[in-house]
């Protein structure tokens, strides 16, 4: 009984594996469309990422629920192994994921920078010193 709950452990694993290594290929793709000009791209990246993380969690409730079994404490090298290649892949993933949400934040930054400008707010500029100034603009656009 051990040998085919480690055996299906192995399967999760491997299994998880492969979906983290799509996770990292969505977050790579999704940080293209980020600096990029096409909304439905970052839209659908989004999507997909949102997909492989429900696939994730499905198999991760899967695998909790088969190590909470009589295999606990009988992991073998296999497993192990399997473990810590997933842990690496899932901590890359954590670092694109963090890149990619930097670049909506600075994105979102540029964007309220130029409705502010647009509307007539202080343009933010740098004096020599590197320290921001806000200078009033007339406003572009009236409605």
């Amino acid at each position: 009984m051990q040998q085919d709950a480690r055996l299906r452990l192995e399967d999760l694993l491997d299994r998880e594996i492969e979906l983290a290594r799509s996770l990292e290929a969505t977050l790579a793709a999704e940080r293209t469309s980020l600096t990029g000009d096409s909304p439905q791209a970052v839209e659908q990246n989004a999507a997909d990422k949102i997909r492989v993380l429900s696939s994730i969690e499905k198999l991760e409730q899967e695998r909790r629920a088969l190590y909470a079994g009589p295999i606990g404490s009988a992991l073998g090298a296999a497993v192990i192994e399997r473990w810590r290649a997933l842990l690496a892949l899932m901590a890359g993933c954590r670092s694109a994921n963090e890149v990619n949400g930097h670049i909506i934040h600075v994105r979102q930054h540029q964007v309220r920078q130029l409705i502010d400008i647009v509307r007539g707010g202080p343009a933010i500029t740098y004096d020599n010193h590197g320290k921001t100034l806000g200078k009033a603009l007339r406003a572009l656009a009236r409605a």
